[in-house]
């Protein structure tokens, strides 16, 4: 179940619902598979700006090779035509950003009630938001929700990672990168490069 819930909000009470098991043993599953490192619990950003935000962790089965076995997608072109590539693709640009960053950056999302996200959120050690969009697209676009959150937190970074090669301007303030790219610059930033 966790699998097809890849990159939503938690919701423990749906999943015990479905199962016919307690809360707290769907709770108490989850923890146990967060502490072994095979999901990730997202914490939404929370701070008293006066919008009403999200306030459930996003879910994600960690290892790309992991989830795509668990909803049997066999092979690339499976994975191409599937539902969950999305998904599959932000869950694997987050954990490779989390890698590569220090202990203490802190990662999140950013969602308010009125439509405003940001699929992540570094809050740098200096206290600096990074806001980092996720698109699958080779010319991502970026929604007015990203725009909206943007506006609400003045991040000191906006950046759209692609699964492109090339870095290039979306706007004067928004730069979209490749994986690698920022990977790089947040290893470079804890060697203090």
């Amino acid at each position: 179940m966790l699998a097809w819930q890849q990159g939503g909000l938690l919701n423990s009470a749906q999943f015990a619902r479905n199962l016919g098991v307690d809360v707290k043993t769907i709770n108490g599953y989850i923890d146990l598979l967060v502490d072994l490192l095979l999901v990730r619990r997202l914490a939404p950003w929370h701070s008293n700006i006066g919008k009403r935000l999200v306030k459930s962790p996003k879910v994600f089965v960690r290892d790309s090779g992991l989830l795509h076995a668990l909803l049997s997608i066999p092979d690339k072109e499976s994975l191409l035509s599937h539902p969950v590539i999305g998904q599959s693709w932000e869950c694997f640009v987050i954990e490779n950003i989390l890698v590569a960053a220090t202990d203490d950056v802190q990662g999140s999302f950013y969602r308010s009630a009125g439509g405003a996200e940001i699929d992540l959120l570094l809050t740098m050690p200096n206290g600096n938001l990074w806001a980092i969009e996720i698109k699958r697209s080779m010319t991502p676009k970026l929604e007015r929700g990203f725009h909206a959150a943007c506006a609400d937190l003045n991040p000191s970074r906006k950046i759209v990672v692609y699964p492109g090669k090339e870095r290039y301007r979306l706007a004067p303030d928004i730069e979209a990168m490749p994986l690698q790219d920022i990977t790089q610059q947040l290893f470079e930033l804890a060697k203090g490069i």
